[in-house]
């Protein structure tokens, strides 16, 4: 051995003693928080303590070092901290031939470690009865709640859980949806996770003005003004959506005229405006019926409809039932004001006078008034999932002046119930809301697990761990990390958080991008998926997976690359969508086919089919 590699390998074991020694100096200084942890968590705490004291240190120029070597470059150790440190401590100690005392006492073994993170995902997910080690977690539509075949049907593409947002709908549709997906998995002979999320905190838009109550069906038309295809309709009773959320228009009309509707039928109306139109039923689904119009119309509650019997005698008569009033929005264009109010008040679009000048601006309210105390002039803020931007540029008498710097070139459109965001303004509010302590027995009595929302702090997951002893319930906690602090404070947030069991982290990635700035994100997003690991605690890759897939029916490039990636999680989640079964059938494929080329960050090579050859090289494409 040269000199200089001596001096080296010298030099690198005296980094991991300094780096091992300050690992059982922090896990020493938080022996009184180790000993609240649950017992299934104490190895996992103390590992999470290593790791954060690995982190503290500039590693980059000493994994460079390592490799340069050709020893082990600390890549991947998060889950089995000590156990690397020491075992390469121990290959250098080897090569120099010393008799050197190792610092620190021995940690996690590899296998240990993935035997630990395997456990905790199965008694937070379930059993696994894919053929792949990442779970899939499926947001419930509404219509699971009246359409059991749907719910069936996602059971049968894959899903392994069932996510439940409690910030819609209510009790009575909760309810349907639990029963429905319990009965789907009686029915294949095994289980499915229900996990409950508390609306938590979240800074959305007021409701808006109510707009009439009318449906507009619109057919495609060519530039000429030539029908293309013909407006889709779903007729059924009040309340039942179509299967697959595909319906440019719905009408809503009694049980039992829907039953005398059948296939080649033809619906006759005349619209609002004098105009004799017609929808042709093409088929029954559920407990619905599917009807074209190549007319544009416009039909209101009480509306006459008249049932055409083709090759039958007479016609049956019956009336839309009454209709909701239409989704109001507001248009946002650069340099447009929104104002922003405190106070309840429904929201209204602005009001031009004929010269198209702004006579009055558009103005909405906010679910969170407080926020008011803590925003300040100046103050960056992003609208709709940070489709409009814009920043405070005026405070007065509880409302905000916002001026829009950014919407798409047409307008972006501003609805009720859509999230805000203000990432540079630090916020004092509590991670439990009184609807969620009032939302909290129902899900504590109906599911496995609960997702706690825009978790800041370790106080807001002490605050939920309360009310669960006040209910006497044990319970799943997963926590939604989706903001600056939630990622800023997770050390603490997961220590109080593994006074329970199980656990588990699903990286908001929505809001979580948006509060921490774009540029950001991609290394935030490493770093929570790090922390977990090192805790071994899953983590549930969420948000906009395959979205245009689920949404539009098909994918772009870029998100089953993103797909592919979410691999490396426990847990995906997709977002309802009309095409949630296909986005479900071909995650699931692209998971199965993904874990045998990568086990989480861990690259895993595949025997290449032709390998002896210089032709293209397949390896599990089927080709």
């Amino acid at each position: 051995m040269s000199n200089n590699t001596k001096i080296k390998l010298e030099l690198i074991q005296g980094q991991l003693e300094e780096i091992m020694r300050k690992a059982g100096k922090l896990e020493a200084e938080y022996a009184d928080r180790l000993s609240y942890v649950h017992p299934n968590y104490r190895e996992s705490a103390s590992n999470l303590l290593h790791y954060l004291a690995f982190r503290s240190f500039d590693i980059g120029e000493l994994q460079q070092r390592l490799r340069y070597l050709g020893l082990p470059d600390l890549a991947n150790i998060e889950g089995h901290v000590m156990t690397s440190l020491r075992t390469i401590w121990s290959i250098i100690n080897k090569l120099l031939d010393n008799k050197g005392i190792m610092p620190g006492k021995s940690g996690i073994s590899i296998k240990r470690s993935e035997e630990l993170l395997r456990i905790n995902t199965e008694n937070l997910f379930g059993e696994d009865y894919s053929k792949r080690k990442t779970r899939i977690m499926v947001t419930m539509p509404t219509e699971a709640a009246e359409d059991y075949l749907l719910v069936n049907n996602l059971l049968k593409e894959g899903m392994d859980c069932a996510r439940i947002n409690c910030a819609h709908d209510d009790e009575k549709v909760w309810t349907a949806m639990i029963e429905n997906v319990k009965m789907a998995g009686e029915s294949m002979n095994r289980g499915c996770k229900v996990m409950m999320d508390l609306g938590g905190p979240k800074l959305r838009t007021g409701s808006m003005r109510p707009g009439p109550k009318v449906i507009r069906i619109r057919p495609y038309r060519d530039s000429f003004g030539w029908v293309e295809q013909p407006a889709k309709v779903w007729i059924a009773p009040t309340g039942v959506m179509p299967p697959d959320n595909d319906a440019d228009a719905i009408i809503p009309v009694s049980s039992t005229f829907v039953e005398k509707i059948r296939r080649g039928n033809i619906l006759l109306f005349t619209d609002l405006q004098g105009k004799n139109c017609q929808i042709e039923i093409i088929r029954k689904q559920g407990r619905g019926r599917w009807g074209l119009c190549s007319d544009s119309a416009y039909i209101t509650t009480g509306t006459e409809l008249h049932l055409h019997k083709v090759k039958e005698s007479g016609k049956e008569k019956n009336y839309v039932s009454e209709l909701l009033p239409s989704e109001q929005y507001i248009s946002l264009h650069i340099g447009d004001t929104l104002v922003l109010h405190s106070e309840a008040r429904a929201g209204e679009p602005a009001v031009y006078d004929l010269q198209g000048a702004v006579v009055k601006p558009a103005h909405i309210s906010c679910s969170l008034p407080e926020i008011f105390l803590s925003v300040k002039v100046g103050d960056p803020v992003y609208l709709n999932d940070g489709k409009i931007e814009g920043f405070v540029a005026r405070l007065q008498n509880n409302q905000m002046d916002i001026t829009i710097t950014h919407a798409s070139a047409n307008g972006s459109k501003l609805r009720a119930d859509k999230g805000i965001n203000f990432p540079k303004t630090k916020m004092d509010i509590r991670g439990l809301t009184d609807k969620d302590k009032a939302d909290l027995p129902f899900v504590v009595g109906n599911a496995d697990a609960v997702n706690l929302s825009f978790v800041n702090r370790a106080a807001d997951v002490k605050d939920l761990q309360q009310e669960l002893e006040k209910l006497e319930a044990s319970i799943g906690i997963v926590l939604k990390i989706e903001t600056r602090d939630g990622f800023k404070n997770l050390p603490e947030i997961l220590l109080q958080a593994m006074q329970s069991y199980p656990v588990g982290i699903m990286v908001a990635r929505g809001d979580l991008a948006i509060e921490t700035g774009w540029e950001n994100f991609a290394t935030i997003q490493e770093e929570i998926m790090r922390l977990g690991e090192s805790a071994h605690i899953p983590v549930i890759w969420a948000t906009q997976v395959l979205e245009s897939l689920a949404k539009k029916g098909v994918p772009t490039r870029s998100e089953i690359t993103d797909a592919a990636m979410s691999q490396r999680a426990e847990c995906v989640m997709l977002n309802k969508g009309p095409y949630i079964e296909k986005a479900l059938k071909i995650l699931n494929e692209i998971l199965v086919k993904m874990q045998s080329h990568q086990d989480k960050r861990q690259t895993i090579l595949p025997r290449l089919k032709n390998s002896q050859g210089l032709g293209l090289l397949y390896a599990d494409t089927g080709e």
